[in-house]
Order: structure tokens, then C-alpha cells, then sequence
């Protein structure tokens, strides 16, 4: 079994601990906080004190962080994942970042001639708990379906959309569609009660038809707010921040409108709350 490196134990990271420990792989782990950690310490993984210590450890690293700014802090410098990496180690960012920074990142990589992939991942905590992740892989065809077996171990699909930095590339443009749902189902939810209609038999409907999944998540989480979050209006909001940087030149006025929805529902103090919540508030 290859030895597997983990960058981050938030939500996302901690469930591909845990999956990877479960299914018996030895798996090093580094935290910004440790004591955030110590349950999957607790479970069998070793926490190592910097990225490179991890990296010189690990046939497969995956970085699981929150935005470019932390990105760039675990893979660079005298601690970080290039300073430490193996030869023929396999580098993975499953960070939704921006399209420069990951693009940036692969040519480090492939300076180095290290295999590097990114890959977003979809399925939000409950994904990332039952090993049943999406990843939206950029990177070698042919290096990917040497690492099937690895990354079933924590997820039950990888889609490639080309080469390095495609998959970052359509995490963006995903997660801008479905706050723009979001958003939508809320608006119609808002003129639906103003005008007096019944609210359950409304959006019971309308996550029928039109349906979809991030209507039907926004149906249920407008009912009754989530707890734990899935994900954030702090992510939500740079990941939209970045995807409006990939769409530079573009007139993208449903993405502005949403953009600011989220940007005041910060300045309103919901930073940490559910993404849903511009709905509910």
C-alpha cells in the first residue's frame, strides 16, 4: 500500500484521513492547529511539524487547504511539500483555488518533474465522511489510471477534464452555477411568500421541477438551517471571488449579483454560517 500524506484535516481532509485509515493505509498528516487533529492522531494517523516532513514520508500527498494564501504557504519555502517531496512521489491539490495560483503550482511541480494533479472535490462533508467524494481531476491520463485504486479508497468517481489545472478550471465554474441556484430557488421563494402562496408546497415543487441537487439542498437547508454547515459563506465567497479572476473580460452579471449576496451576508456577521443562509436570512 502506498503511504499517504494529508496537508490540511479540516472537514474535507479529516474525512480522507479517516477513510484512508479505515481501509488500512499509514497516513501522515500536518494541521495549522494540531490540536485540531488529535482525533485522527487518536485514530492511527502521525502528525508530522511541517509539510515537508509529511511530503519526505509519502508516496501520495494530497493538499486539502482553504484559499491561495495558505496554498502557496504549505507548498513553498524551506517547510514546504516541494522541499520535501520524493522523486517519484504523486502531488495532489484538492483545494479549490484560483485558476493563476494552480496554474503557477503545476509548473513548479513539473520543473521538478514531479506527477502533480489537481483535483477539486464535489460531495461537500457528508462526501468526504462516507468516502464517497467526486474528484474533478486536471492532470496525465494515463498517471491517473495508475492511482485509480488509491483514490477509490476515499471517493467513488474521478472525472479528467484535461490536462493540469482543468479540474480547478470546473470546480469554479461549478460552484458559481450552484450559488447562483442557491440564490435563485430564494428569489422565488421570496416573491412565492409575498404573494401568499403556501411555502412548503411551493418548494416541495420547485425541487422537483426544475429539481437538481443544489435546488433540492437548498429546499431542505431553507427549512431548517444545517448543523453541522456543509460549506460556508466564507468558501462560497472565494471561490466566486476566483472564479469572477478566471472570468476576466467576461460580462458575468448573475455572478456579480451573487457575488454581492454573499459579500453582504459577511458584512452582516454570517461568515461562518451555512451557505444557504442568504435564504434564510
Amino acid at each position: 500500500m502506498k503511504r499517504i500524506g494529508v496537508i490540511g484535516t479540516g472537514i474535507m481532509g479529516s474525512g480522507i484521513v479517516a477513510n484512508y485509515l479505515k481501509k488500512g493505509y499509514q497516513v501522515f498528516i500536518w494541521n495549522r492547529t494540531k490540536k485540531n487533529a488529535t482525533k485522527l492522531v487518536k485514530q492511527g494517523a502521525v502528525f508530522e511539524k511541517t509539510p515537508r516532513e509529511v511530503a519526505k514520508k509519502s508516496d501520495v500527498v494530497f493538499e486539502v487547504t482553504g484559499n491561495d494564501e495558505s496554498s502557496r504557504a504549505v507548498w513553498l519555502g524551506e517547510s514546504g511539500i516541494l522541499a520535501g517531496a520524493q522523486a517519484n512521489a504523486v502531488l495532489i491539490t484538492c483545494a479549490t483555488l484560483s485558476v493563476k495560483w494552480v496554474d503557477e503550482l503545476a509548473m513548479c511541480c513539473a520543473k521538478k518533474r514531479y506527477t502533480f494533479f489537481d483535483m477539486p472535490m464535489t460531495g461537500s462533508r457528508v462526501g468526504a465522511e462516507s468516502g464517497k467524494l467526486t474528484f474533478l481531476v486536471g492532470g496525465d491520463e494515463e498517471k491517473l489510471k495508475g492511482l485509480k485504486t488509491d483514490l477509490m479508497a476515499v471517493s467513488e468517481r474521478q472525472i479528467r477534464f484535461g490536462e493540469a489545472g482543468s479540474g480547478t478550471r470546473y470546480k469554479l465554474l461549478l460552484n458559481m452555477l450552484a450559488a447562483i441556484h442557491i440564490v435563485g430557488l430564494g428569489e422565488a421563494l421570496k416573491i412565492a411568500e409575498k404573494s401568499g402562496m403556501d411555502i412548503k408546497k411551493v418548494g416541495d415543487a420547485l425541487a422537483e421541477k426544475p429539481g437538481g441537487i443544489t435546488t433540492n439542498l437548498a429546499w431542505r437547508d431553507y427549512q431548517k438551517a444545517p448543523n453541522p454547515i456543509n460549506f460556508s459563506v466564507e468558501w462560497i465567497t472565494k471561490d466566486l471571488t476566483y472564479a469572477k479572476k478566471f472570468g476576466q473580460g467576461i460580462s458575468l452579471p448573475l455572478l456579480d449579483d451573487v457575488l454581492v449576496e454573499y459579500k453582504m451576508a459577511i458584512k452582516k456577521g454570517l461568515t461562518a454560517e451555512d451557505w444557504t443562509v442568504v435564504n434564510r436570512d
